[in-house]
């Protein structure tokens, strides 16, 4: 593995103003002061666009005396990406640039052609070209894939070693293509990369389509929420700074760069879970975040929970478990997830209070 010190680097982060790419330029900011982050968001309405606001405006807080560039703008704009790359040159780059959403793919296919295919692609290229001439070029490509890519399969915890080979939604398929295509880049052009698996990322000022921010939302206006395939769901709760730390880790990692018997490079590519390796039963986690919503005052002591959710089927694209072997994750990097669902919910039920009132 080829060590990468962070600072003094020129660090590329797509997606920045998203919820796992807002963290992560915070951390960065902390832990390496000396180095340029360049951020790209191209700030779609997919979801409330006042919390990417609100995201940037913590960033921007935190900014001074940092050297920190922001770019609104889609990585699907080929034009866009290779102008970033003649300007900033990044030594690391950390593609969070996605459409998210199992079922939202369902429906709005478009939308994940466009940003995870059309988009990692023309990271890709941008990163191959990032040599030319001689030049050092990109150290290491980190990107986010998904637990989604295990779909259905039955063997848990899911292993990096498990085939992927049968998605239940576009947005899986889409995953396990960037994992393919990095593969393919890293084998032609020996581009260091590393794909992250996340498993349900969680926090405050996530994602609002989570279902712990939606189901929030939805009991503060009084109204149900849908528990699906009747609460028979386990899912391997990942909290924000677990998952940010992990990157980090990841970030300063690369796979090394080496020759095969065919003369041609041995791809220095690899693949890890990130998650926290305890799924939790979904009632269960929903019982904690109602408690938690009491605590913070989100909800009265005497809220009716019972009256306020209604059990119900499956949803296509959803499975029932996801659960994460992180092993290759800890013995690479000395890490895996520690936070659990109480301490990742009472810190989102608090910054839910204060940010709704």
């Amino acid at each position: 593995m080829q060590q990468i010190s962070l600072n003094g680097k020129t660090i590329l982060v797509t997606g920045a103003a998203g919820f796992i790419g807002a963290n992560l330029v915070r951390r960065l900011f902390r832990d390496a002061p000396e180095s340029v982050v360049v951020g790209v968001d191209n700030m779609n309405d997919y979801y409330d666009v006042s919390l990417k606001e609100y995201r940037l405006r913590e960033i921007e807080g935190l900014a001074k005396n940092r050297q920190w560039v922001f770019v609104r703008g889609s990585i699907a704009d080929r034009a866009l990406i290779d102008s970033l790359f003649a300007e900033h040159q990044p030594d690391i780059v950390v593609n969070l640039a996605a459409q998210a959403g199992v079922r939202y793919s369902i429906t709005n296919p478009d939308a994940y052609i466009e940003s995870n295919l059309i988009g990692f692609y023309n990271i890709l290229e941008a990163c191959r070209h990032s040599y030319d001439g001689g030049k050092k070029g990109v150290e290491h490509l980190v990107y986010a894939s998904s637990s989604s890519v295990y779909g259905g399969n039955k063997k848990v915890p899911f292993s990096v070693d498990d085939r992927v080979d049968n998605p239940v939604s576009l947005y899986a398929a889409t995953k396990k293509s960037n994992e393919l295509l990095a593969h393919a880049y890293s084998k032609l052009y020996s581009i260091p990369s590393t794909g992250l698996r996340f498993f349900t990322v969680y926090g405050p000022a996530g994602r609002p389509d989570m279902f712990y921010f939606s189901a929030t939302k939805r009991l503060a206006a009084g109204q149900k929420i849908q528990i699906f395939n009747y609460g028979n769901c386990k899912r391997d709760f990942t909290y924000v700074d677990d998952i940010v730390e992990g990157v980090v880790r990841v970030m300063q990692g690369a796979p090394d760069k080496k020759t095969g018997e065919d003369g041609l490079p041995i791809p220095p590519y690899a693949v890890y879970n990130i998650g926290g390796g305890q799924p939790e039963n979904l009632l269960d986690y929903i019982a904690v975040l109602q408690e938690e919503l009491v605590r913070a005052g989100v909800l009265p002591a005497d809220y009716d929970f019972e009256g306020h959710r209604e059990l119900v089927g499956m949803q296509p694209g959803d499975v029932p478990v996801t659960y994460a072997d992180s092993a290759a994750l800890e013995r690479d990097f000395g890490f895996r997830p520690r936070i659990g669902i109480r301490e990742g919910l009472r810190a989102f039920a608090e910054w839910y209070k204060a940010y709704y009132g």
